[in-house]
């Protein structure tokens, strides 16, 4: 069976029948799931193992934004509270080593959560880089300022999540620390000169290329493309994204709805395509709109599949874990930051 190249979100705790059909006749490569989809342990078991029976593939990926921080779609009673990257950061800056053991520790750790789910893709890590007056849609979810500093925090993640069978996104390519707007609800243009972005946004992508799939930045890069924000611009994706940084995995958009985006949910769709992205992601469970990402989006076919299947043959197996000792290990690295 082809797949479509777009990842779809769903309405609820459970799927109605409108989106079991919609599922079953449109062929989505993948899934991706929200707060508004989680309920217990036991629930989202049962909803991501009946996607994936939908979908007729057991290997569908699943995808969910388990950062920890702000942006963790788990969260109490059921599932543990995890630290934001800056936490990592500033124990780095007390000893590197230390830091990046906590971030390949709390990664492992939510591996073990979403495994138990059967969720095998976490929107995980981020290589973007703040600087000072930007918007703080990404704050204190970066993992410093200094490139070198967070693509080495960004790879130990990637390795806690890989040794626990969980595949990584790097996100947001190639880069979304210096946009002054939150691309949620509006477009974010950078005016930085091209010689500064490579000195630092980019050079944090760089060292990460080689991870399996990457999503892209609703932003507008100027001294690139006026006009078109990185997720729309053949310009980046294939002069920057594809050449300076060299990533060569399967490259998804950033959801399609945000509103950093013009013109319908169609339209965006085809010029996601048009622009050199691999897969469309759709995440807000509207089925209208997701029946208007179907109509322009592609069968998975080409250079796009070859990148699908490469992404999804890079997981393996979890490695043998010891949850309780990771997490009290975790902890007390903590206590460090709390105390320095």
């Amino acid at each position: 069976m082809t797949n479509r190249a777009f990842i779809t979100g769903v309405s609820a705790t459970v799927l109605n029948d409108a989106e079991r059909e919609f599922i079953r006749a449109e062929r989505p490569w993948g899934f991706i799931l929200f707060k508004r989809n989680i309920e217990t342990p036991e629930q989202v078991s049962a909803l991501v193992a009946e996607l994936k029976a939908l979908a007729g593939n057991e290997d569908a990926p699943v995808l969910i934004d388990q950062e920890g921080g702000r942006v963790q779609r788990l969260g109490p009673p059921h599932w543990p509270v995890y630290p934001p990257g800056a936490s990592f950061s500033a124990l780095f800056d007390i000893d590197p080593r230390l830091g990046l053991a906590a971030a390949r520790l709390s990664s492992r750790l939510i591996a073990a959560d979403l495994i138990d789910l059967g969720i095998t893709v976490d929107c995980l890590p981020l290589a973007d880089v703040p600087v000072p007056g930007a918007d703080a849609v990404i704050g204190n979810r970066a993992y410093g300022t200094a490139p070198a500093k967070v693509a080495a925090i960004a790879r130990a993640v990637t390795e806690g999540l890989e040794q626990g069978g969980v595949l990584p996104v790097l996100k947001h390519i190639p880069g979304h620390g210096r946009a002054t707007a939150d691309s949620h609800f509006r477009l974010p243009t950078v005016d930085t000169a091209e010689s500064e972005l490579e000195r630092t946004d980019f050079a944090a992508f760089q060292p990460l290329s080689d991870l399996p799939m990457a999503m892209t930045a609703h932003v507008v890069f100027s001294a690139l493309d006026p006009v078109h924000p990185a997720t729309t611009s053949a310009t980046i994706i294939e002069r920057v994204i594809r050449g300076r940084i060299g990533f060569q995995g399967l490259l998804m958009s950033d959801d399609v709805s945000m509103n950093a985006l013009a013109g319908s949910i169609a339209e965006r769709t085809a010029a996601i395509v048009a622009a050199g992205c691999d897969m469309v992601l759709h995440c807000n469970g509207n089925l209208d709109e997701m029946r208007e990402v179907v109509r322009e989006t592609p069968e998975l076919t080409g250079k796009a599949l070859e990148r699908a299947n490469a992404a999804l043959a890079a997981r393996k197996p979890p490695k043998p874990f010891d949850r309780q000792a990771a997490r009290a290990e975790l902890d007390a690295l903590l206590d460090r930051v709390g105390t320095a």
